[in-house]
């Protein structure tokens, strides 16, 4: 007869038995969010308190990088792991007109974050901005999510006439007003959905509603928000709490932010209520640097903007938190990219890649582990290409541009030093050549966006 001794005995040795519950995984992609924007990154005038506690409770990357200056291709080399080049994913799509006359689209070969997942036993939703592909084929539910709610092309408005509350200030100057219908269908799946919230409030309901539903599973949620790319919309639930900034471009601007803090808060709320807070790791970044033009974001103390690569069009605010298991409080100050969030993901899971990441896993850095994730890193954008290595900073456009910069002493890259430091340049010009030169060319071509920063214009191509 088994006595309670060995009855405790023999349950406590078959919870040790029982292999630790793989990590729910979350991903908050803010859409042309400037480095100075939110309240952890030093933004004086835009509360953030749901992002800023997951700096708190995590680690906060000063040095985080995106794959590249515009959407598409940052996306792709986030939920690949690799440079979306190794893809042909080198420029944005334009219109979704234009989509099926140039072959846009993330292309089979790729092998994305929920096709690795799958596998595994996890469920993956993706709630928000797709902008990898509209064409059949290309839909999230063809490339391994299980869940969709959100809409396929880059841009899309906020509101409707039936969004109570809902105004937009699309030139800055003038009277709010109320736009007349969506720029693009909100989807459920492949079905066309009537989406009267706000969709910012709308995203952050679907993704609660997924944590809810999979509770007991693991889980990948990727909310990829379309805030605060423009248009510049928002309601009064938000903008009434700015009143103070005459600036009605930036209004709006804190008015979309907030939002989005808001969903956040929403989301991990449900997490920590369905008891999973010890069991989920999540991610914030931005896809790209803001595009200053607006006249409603910064980018803090980064010079250039979205679509250059300059500081200000590819470093972002970037967050990895999972409490118990990141550092509380911790800053982090090593260049990391955006293509390591699918190599921590599947470490972390468990899950060997077929196939070589360019991303690698961050965790036993951020956990206090020596030496640093990337010797080097380099974009390409047509012309213009950088290398960042250590603390230099080479950027190039074409062959008659070419800038050096010490980023430990001129983190706004004022001052091009190149012509003290010749070996300098000739080395990281080497080794981009040689990273380009195992690289694809650009499956489409470009469009071009002629901006200009430290006095010199250049017709980017994106």
């Amino acid at each position: 007869m088994m006595t309670r001794r060995t009855a405790l005995a023999t349950l406590a040795s078959g919870l040790a038995a029982q292999p630790p519950r793989q990590p729910n995984l979350i991903v908050f992609l803010a859409d042309d969010l400037g480095y100075g924007d939110i309240g952890c990154y030093g933004s004086p005038d835009v509360p953030t308190p749901n992002i800023d506690a997951l700096a708190r409770g995590g680690t906060r990357f000063t040095d985080g990088y995106v794959s590249c200056a515009v959407c598409s291709p940052s996306r792709v080399a986030l939920l690949t792991g690799q440079y979306q080049q190794r893809h042909g994913h080198e420029f944005n799509s334009g219109p979704p007109e234009r989509e099926g006359q140039v072959g846009f689209g993330i292309p089979k070969s790729a092998k994305l974050l929920p096709e690795y997942l799958k596998p595994a036993g996890y469920v993956s939703g993706a709630f928000g901005k797709w902008h990898l592909g509209v064409r059949p084929g290309y839909h999230p539910l063809e490339r391994g999510f299980d869940e969709f709610y959100g809409f396929l092309p880059g841009a899309n408005d906020y509101i409707t006439t039936a969004t109570p509350g809902g105004s937009s200030q699309p030139a800055g100057e003038g009277p709010a007003k109320v736009l007349d219908q969506r720029i693009q269908p909100v989807m459920r799946g492949h079905q066309a959905v009537k989406e009267d919230r706000y969709l910012t409030d709308a995203l952050a309901a679907e993704a609660s509603s997924f944590v809810e539903r999979h509770r007991a599973r693991p889980f990948f949620l990727y909310l990829p928000f379309n805030a605060v790319h423009t248009p510049l919309h928002a309601t009064s639930k938000y903008l009434d709490r700015f009143a103070r900034i005459s600036n009605p471009r930036h209004r709006h601007l804190a008015a979309m932010t907030v939002a989005m803090d808001e969903a956040i808060g929403t989301v991990m709320k449900k997490v920590r209520d369905s008891g999973l807070e010890n069991d989920t790791m999540a991610v914030f970044l931005s896809d790209n640097g803001c595009p200053t033009i607006t006249g409603a974001g910064t980018n803090g103390p980064l010079n250039g903007q979205k679509v250059t690569y300059y500081e200000g069009g590819i470093r972002v605010p970037y967050i990895m938190n999972w409490k118990n298991r990141i550092r509380a409080n911790n800053i982090y100050r090593h260049p990391v990219v955006s293509r390591d969030i699918s190599a921590t993901f599947l470490a972390a899971a468990g899950i060997k890649p077929d196939r070589e990441l360019d991303g690698v896993d961050l965790l036993p850095f951020v956990k206090g582990g020596a030496g640093v994730p990337h010797a080097s890193l380099f974009w390409r954008g047509g012309k213009a290409r950088a290398v960042r290595k250590g603390k230099w900073k080479l950027l190039e456009f074409g062959e008659d541009f070419s800038r050096l910069y010490d980023l430990e002493a001129d983190l706004g890259e004022k001052s091009d030093v190149s012509a003290r430091h010749p070996d300098v340049v000739r080395g990281l010009r080497e080794e981009w050549r040689a990273w380009s030169a195992k690289m694809k060319p650009a499956a489409w071509p470009p469009r071009y966006r002629e901006l200009t920063v430290n006095g010199v214009s250049i017709n980017w191509e994106l």
